[in-house]
């Protein structure tokens, strides 16, 4: 094991590294127990699930990577620190390895435990909480965690490392093409390169090109069916709507199942940063805003399913029932589709071919991680793109704006306009659309042309990021809801004939189906912003309830 430079202790990066008080360290003594360690004992290995919350009361412990082959020292803990990350909160394996540098003592409490301690004393459960996000936040930006191997060129490679992206799983990715000690790791472990990609974690868990679902039940993001004949409330999709729905349904003793076929977080959670969310004054990234709202879900009793993509929705015997992909189905007695929306495709030739490598659909630290020190082009006139623009601008080599109209504010806000303008590393192209994608696999270059002249020119550009307006997620639906024109849900006094086959008037969020509701991006009429879309997520719950007891006379089941 070879240890980093530097002093024996990693220093307090703004609360991922804090020392507890004396009165959090008894509150917490009073759940655990004390054990003397001994200078090379392992507490937990990568890998291992359900292992303790640990706090250092004497001596010193290491946090380490591939403890097991050379070892890289990610931090060092002295008295009065805890150890771990997000992954204990989240029920997934440890994404690296505790071990004992100097023999000491420490405090072992039980998750549970912690979980039910950070509610008695919420300061504590917050400095717990800040650091574990701090510090997954850390392992993601330095690529520690499960090893993905195989070629860029791939689309399941690139599905794999999309997923672990989304989901905010620290990892690491090795390029067969590029990586020399790719294939030489390969063979150590008996992969053939047709086996390719591969998923490593603890150097032993080995999957061959896994399907999604694999990979995320061993990394503890899927969550098995509850076996419940029924709940109160599934909500299809997690994004901020979905998981504001799921939140307060929970909360209220709703039972409550929250989908998602990919991730929490939906369109928000591509975003590297919102700043216009009420009560974060310097904003906060669409993935820490949905790794947050999960926790809050999951503290009150509602049960999230990733991934897990609903196919289609039927009427069963007074209930309604979801078919998911893999053929599972959920019953719930009322719905509430949150679905969103998704960003359009670029109309250009070759686009396909460059999905699997260069061109996105999302602008977070993974992406800008995969083309750092590269030239980059971005397309659209909304917030995404420019929120989008800016990040990307701090990241890369250089970034390139490009906007169909002529006006730099025309569709977005005024405070994202004035930072480009103001002098952000960003280069404006004003009435310019993209007419060709140059380049053998890989994106080279970009050709675009000035639509007020008629100009071409080629620009240099190794990834295009698209933000270029959304589509209703609503294929699946299968005509079971009305839509409107654009394809979105119609809700409420829209629906001029519900009262007709329904006998009532309809509440303010329902579908065509009654106890069948929507909001969000994918409701027709809807406002596209994170704040409306959590105002109506946790307003539906209220109109869930009016109907369950209304028009079923049954009271919402209580969560145990």
């Amino acid at each position: 094991m070879t240890d980093q430079p530097g002093p024996a202790e990693t220093p307090d990066l703004a609360g991922a590294y804090p020392r507890l008080p004396d009165l959090q360290l008894e509150a917490l003594a009073a759940r655990g127990e004390r054990r003397a360690t001994r200078e090379g004992e392992v507490l937990f290995r990568e890998g291992d699930r359900g292992y303790d919350f640990f706090v250092v009361l004497s001596g010193k412990l290491a946090i380490v990577e591939d403890y097991n082959a050379e070892g890289r020292v990610i931090s060092v803990h002295g008295a009065r620190r805890f150890v771990g990350e997000f992954s204990a909160l989240a029920g997934q394996p440890a994404f690296a390895t505790a071990v004992m540098v100097e023999a000491g003592e420490v405090l072992a409490v039980p998750v549970d435990h912690l979980r039910a301690l950070a509610l008695a004393d919420p300061a504590l459960g917050d400095v717990v909480l800040r650091a574990f996000l701090l510090r997954r936040s850390l392992m993601i930006d330095r690529g520690t965690g499960f090893r993905i191997v195989g070629s860029s060129y791939s689309p399941d490679t690139r599905r794999l490392r999309e997923f672990a992206a989304r989901n905010r799983l620290p990892h690491r990715f090795l390029d067969v093409e590029q990586d020399p000690d790719a294939e030489a790791f390969l063979r150590t472990l008996g992969v053939r390169p047709d086996e390719t990609p591969v998923v490593i974690l603890g150097g032993h868990q080995v999957l061959r090109n896994p399907r999604t679902s694999a990979l995320a039940r061993l990394v503890g993001v899927a969550v098995p069916p509850s076996g419940a004949s029924s709940c109160d409330l599934v909500v299809v999709g997690a994004g901020p709507t979905g998981l504001a729905a799921a939140v307060y349904a929970a909360s209220e003793g709703m039972a409550t199942q929250l989908l998602d076929a990919v991730a929490t977080g939906g369109q928000a959670g591509l975003s590297s940063r919102i700043e216009n969310y009420l009560g974060f004054p310097s904003g906060i990234s669409g993935a820490e805003l949905a790794e947050r709202a999960a926790i809050q879900a999951r503290k009150f009793g509602a049960a999230l399913r990733v991934p897990a993509e609903a196919t289609s929705l039927e009427d069963a015997d007074g209930e309604y029932a979801l078919r998911l992909c893999d053929g599972d189905i959920v019953r719930a007695r009322t719905i509430l589709v949150a679905t969103g929306a998704h960003y359009r495709r670029l109309d250009v030739p070759r686009l396909e071919e460059f999905e699997g490598s260069s061109v996105y659909y999302a602008a977070t630290v993974q992406e800008a991680r995969w083309c750092r020190n590269d030239p980059v082009a971005v397309i659209g006139g909304g917030n995404s793109a420019a929120q989008a623009a800016l990040f990307l601008s701090e990241q890369v080599a250089s970034v390139r704006l490009l906007i169909r109209g002529g006006d730099l504010s025309a569709d977005m806000s005024r405070y994202l306009a004035d930072r480009i303008e103001r002098g952000a590393r960003i280069e404006v192209l004003l009435e310019t659309e993209v007419r060709e994608l140059v380049g053998d696999h890989t994106l080279d270059a970009i050709v675009v042309e000035q639509t007020r002249t008629g100009e071409r020119r080629r620009l240099d550009a190794h990834a295009l990021f698209v933000f270029i307006g959304v589509d209703p997620c609503t294929s699946w639906l299968g005509g079971q809801l009305d839509l409107d024109e654009d394809g979105f849900v119609v809700t409420g006094a829209e629906d001029t004939d519900f009262e007709q086959r329904a006998g009532r008037s309809p509440l303010l969020l329902e579908t065509s189906l009654p106890g069948v509701f929507a909001a969000g991006d994918v409701r027709s009429g809807s406002v596209k912003r994170v704040a409306s879309g959590v105002g109506e997520g946790a307003m539906v719950v209220r109109l869930v309830y009016e109907h369950l007891k209304r028009h079923s006379g049954v009271a919402p089941t209580r969560v145990p």
